[in-house]
């Protein structure tokens, strides 16, 4: 009997022991501003265990959390009457590409070559313009890496280079740049490929060989090669790169016969013979760079400033993108202007922010998240740009504003790019309030500026750094 009940004191005394260690070594492994035994046990006795929240996570852990977040008090028919909207144009599709600066862009200038030209219709090939954007962004990658040379490798410029070689991404104002260098052509004479759709491997690969070289250019440098050595090795790589974009894309077009057609496809003219930058300066006409200014919504900073971003161009002899800061009020009245004159815009925006996808509507009021989770998302527009919860992650084409009795904004409608199946046959109609929390850029022509802010955008801009939160090429 004694020499059992020492054998169970034993095993009491060891597993208190094995007990105690285990709770020295969880204080061990805490150090201060870590998850200690007392605050794990706080975080566990404040979770609520009603049957309500029982039904909750049931029900989140067997569904898509927007179904079950759904307002379905905001899930009314929706309005599609808008009283001012300018001309419906074919929807297009970047498929499975970051292109939608591109296609947004060439959305305003085929809009405006039908305005001009009531009866003609044109498409532009992004196959084509995305091959020189891509080689054009090879030459700034590698040039940029060259310039920093000098600088360590952990420099954050010379970190820009080699962590963004190049991307799918962009602005309107890679538009301009390239299509007055490079001119454009017809989707006809330079259909879309398989890598245009469907970027991420050839993108992926040409980024890796450009990490390559931009290490065999910086050791050039720290060698003290003569610059014109190290210029014939970067015309080198950039040829390698070309073959590369060559086997995705296509060779480009050097020239073409082409007649313009009828929204029917019925040709109107004549075939005639055109070079890229003869088409541009049929289907365009002047110089782009001059005619527009870019404007932004960033209530983190001063507005009525004009900002610079360093190195975020698409060809290295291009515009730095270059945008005056504004106040919703004033970039809306811009846009109601442009509109009501029949001029699309091109616009950027946090596309996937409160997005009803499958009725391709967006309002602040299409999901309630803070009743299905007990919390509450407090941050403003400011405060979300900072800390990297949104910025603009894709461009569009503005088409459509309803207006109210006083001349305010109710609604909005843009063309998108992935295609037609999708949304308002195409389409994707915002709220006012939306629009103001989620739209950052609009390029907006001249014509629709007043004197006041075309002078307060030729100011002396203030340099931004291209890593800031907002700064994200819309794709």
């Amino acid at each position: 009997m004694k020499k059992t009940i020492i054998i169970l004191l034993s095993a009491l005394y060891i597993n208190n022991m094995y007990a105690q260690t285990r709770i020295n070594n969880m204080y061990a492994q805490t150090r201060e501003g870590g998850i200690s035994p007392q605050m794990l046990q706080k975080i566990q006795r404040s979770q609520q265990t009603s049957p309500a929240d029982k039904a909750i996570r049931n029900a989140i852990a067997a569904n898509n959390i927007d179904v079950l977040a759904k307002n379905h008090d905001n899930a009314k028919a929706l309005d599609t009457y808008f009283s001012h909207e300018t001309k419906k144009q074919s929807i297009t599709d970047q498929k499975s590409s970051g292109r939608c600066w591109m296609f947004s862009g060439m959305n305003v200038l085929r809009a405006n070559f039908a305005q001009r030209n009531d009866s003609m219709t044109v498409k532009f090939s992004q196959d084509y313009l995305f091959f020189w954007d891509q080689l054009e962004k090879a030459n700034l990658m590698l040039q940029g890496v060259i310039d920093t040379a000098e600088k360590p490798i952990d420099d954050q410029r010379v970190q820009f280079f080699f962590h963004h070689p190049l991307g799918d991404g962009g602005t309107f104002c890679g538009v301009a740049d390239l299509a007055e260098k490079y001119g454009l052509v017809p989707t006809e004479v330079m259909p879309e490929t398989y890598s245009s759709n469907n970027t991420s491997k050839m993108r992926a690969l040409m980024a890796s060989k450009l990490r390559e070289y931009g290490l065999q250019l910086r050791e050039m440098v720290a060698q003290g090669k003569k610059t014109k050595d190290i210029e014939a090795a970067k015309t080198q790589m950039l040829a390698t790169v070309y073959r590369m974009l060559t086997l995705t894309l296509g060779e480009p077009v050097k020239e073409f016969t082409y007649a313009f057609k009828d929204k029917k496809g019925k040709p109107l003219t004549e075939a005639r013979k055109y070079t890229p930058m003869s088409f541009y300066q049929e289907v365009v006409g002047d110089k782009l760079n001059g005619t527009f200014i870019m404007v932004m919504n960033d209530p983190r900073r001063p507005y009525y400033k004009t900002y610079e971003v360093e190195y975020d161009r698409h060809t290295y002899d291009g515009h730095n993108w270059k945008y005056l800061n504004l106040p919703m009020d004033d970039i809306e009245e811009m846009a109601i202007a442009s509109i009501k004159d029949g001029r699309k815009l091109y616009s950027s925006y946090d596309v996937g922010k409160m997005l009803d996808r499958k009725r391709g509507y967006a309002d602040t009021e299409n999901f309630d998240y803070e009743s299905l989770f007990g919390v509450t998302f407090g941050m403003d527009k400011a405060q979300r740009i900072a800390t990297f919860d949104s910025g603009s992650t894709h461009a569009m084409t503005l088409t459509a504003v309803d207006l109210d009795e006083n001349g305010k904004a109710r609604k909005w409608k843009v063309e998108n790019s992935w295609g037609s199946d999708w949304g308002q046959d195409g389409c994707l109609i915002m709220t006012d309030r939306w629009f103001r929390e989620y739209m950052f850029r609009l390029v907006v022509n001249k014509k629709y500026v007043s004197d006041k802010l075309l002078k307060d955008y030729e100011q002396k801009p203030i340099m931004v750094m291209p890593e800031d939160p907002l700064f994200l090429p819309d794709e």
